[in-house]
């Protein structure tokens, strides 16, 4: 059996998304299959966009609703970096948030960080 993933964040609107994640982080576009959804190159990976508006629910059945404030989720992305401090800096100049900074030891560098639409990520050295 074969399988593929691809990881989507959900963004409030997509050209916001797109600075950041293409034009900032150097992603690059290879589809749009519908007005609200792009999918990005990352490395060998792809990530897609998909527009969503604060306050809709992301599911039928609950009560939650979008929250592009600094959320919680148990799932992240990790970005493994050549250059941990360059992209680091990409990032941050961009809009994200750099929450805790590990260098040093017998463990790579790891930021952990927030992206503008408060989706946590992981930037690895």
């Amino acid at each position: 059996m074969s399988v593929s993933y691809s990881v989507s964040i959900d963004v409030p609107l997509l050209e916001d998304g797109l600075r950041f994640y293409r034009d900032a982080l150097g992603f690059a576009e290879i589809a749009g299959p519908v007005a609200t959804y792009v999918i990005l190159k990352c490395g060998e990976s792809q990530i897609g966009l998909s527009e969503k508006s604060a306050g809709s629910k992301p599911a039928q059945g609950t009560d939650d609703v979008r929250r592009y404030a600094r959320h919680w989720t148990p799932v992240h992305i990790d970005f493994h970096v050549d250059d941990f401090e360059a992209f680091l800096a990409k990032a941050v100049n961009a809009g994200a948030k750099c929450e805790q900074k590990f260098e040093g030891g017998p463990h790579p560098p790891i930021a952990f960080c927030s992206d503008p639409f408060g989706n946590g990520f992981c930037i690895v050295g």
